[in-house]
């Protein structure tokens, strides 16, 4: 079911829909992409000057910090219980854990997430943050723990649309600001304006529009909470963006140390249950 079109890549317009940790089309997938701070001076590694590296001092301490929005749901958010859950708060509690330390949480807002990480004030991030090249100049980034795909989304009913081609003079409910609504129309898609993707899924499943365009996740968290709703995805990207635990340039102990973490729940099937629990399958894996 992986039918974007090569023009799409050529183009670099799926480029730029998944750089980020989320698209303007769905809250519950995506944050805004916070900007990358620039520190004009070279940096001293911890090492090199002697001091003690993040690592060690997490286990001195027997704790390591993350930070997370705990408004970002499935990812982070605060269940009946107001208690702080979710995909990522599990993944970095397992990873802590195979570290033989404690993992604790401190709760911030997407657009200064990234700020706190350089001031020192948690370990690292666990919060869906989008690999770029960008981040990658200044930051360290564990291996990828989840795999996100943009997907045609159709009325199960609906037999005339099979690929992202088939868009091509349909109405297509989006947001008209989001890049979504960019990739629908660079295939002939007819946009049909909502105020987001709770709206837009409804204009489908009502059969008030053709199609809509998002991403997997998106979709699978849609499907979670309402299984009989008649929608179904019908055509997904070659594409994905990758996120990763943001982690400080001159940590690179502590890169080391939770890469090989979830490697451990990676391979002891951790990683896959709880992807299950909350998406209802496995995220973790590239397509």
């Amino acid at each position: 079911m992986r039918k974007l079109a090569a023009t799409l890549l050529t183009a670099g317009i799926f480029g730029t829909l998944l750089t980020g940790c989320a698209n303007t089309e769905a809250k519950a997938t995506e944050a805004p992409v916070a900007e990358v701070s620039s520190d004009s001076a070279a940096e001293q590694t911890k090492e090199e000057s002697g001091a003690k590296s993040t690592y060690e001092i997490a286990k001195e301490n027997g704790y390591i910090t993350f930070a997370t929005e705990g408004t970002y749901a499935p990812y982070s958010f605060h269940d009946e219980n107001d208690k702080l859950t979710g995909f990522d708060i599990e993944v970095a509690t397992a990873v802590a854990d195979k570290l033989g330390l404690e993992a604790k949480f401190t709760e911030t807002q997407w657009d200064g997430i990234i700020a706190g990480l350089d001031a020192g004030k948690y370990d690292a991030i666990a919060n869906q943050v989008s690999i770029t090249d960008e981040r990658k100049q200044k930051y360290l980034f564990s291996d990828p723990y989840t795999y996100v795909y943009g997907v045609v989304i159709v009325n199960e009913k609906n037999t005339d649309i099979n690929s992202f081609e088939d868009l091509n003079g349909k109405d297509v409910a989006l947001t008209v600001t989001s890049n979504w609504a960019e990739l629908a129309e660079s295939y002939g898609g007819k946009i049909v304006s909502t105020n987001g993707f709770s709206e837009s899924i409804q204009l489908v499943i009502q059969e008030r529009a053709d199609a809509t365009v998002n991403d997997n996740v998106t979709f699978l968290d849609f499907k979670a909470n309402q299984p009989d709703a008649s929608a179904k995805v019908v055509a997904t990207s070659d594409e994905a963006t990758e996120s990763a635990i943001l982690i400080r340039k001159d940590d690179s102990d502590l890169q080391e140390a939770i890469n090989s973490a979830l490697a451990q729940i990676r391979n002891d099937g951790t990683l896959k249950t709880i992807s299950e629990k909350y998406f209802g399958e496995d995220i973790t894996v590239a397509h």
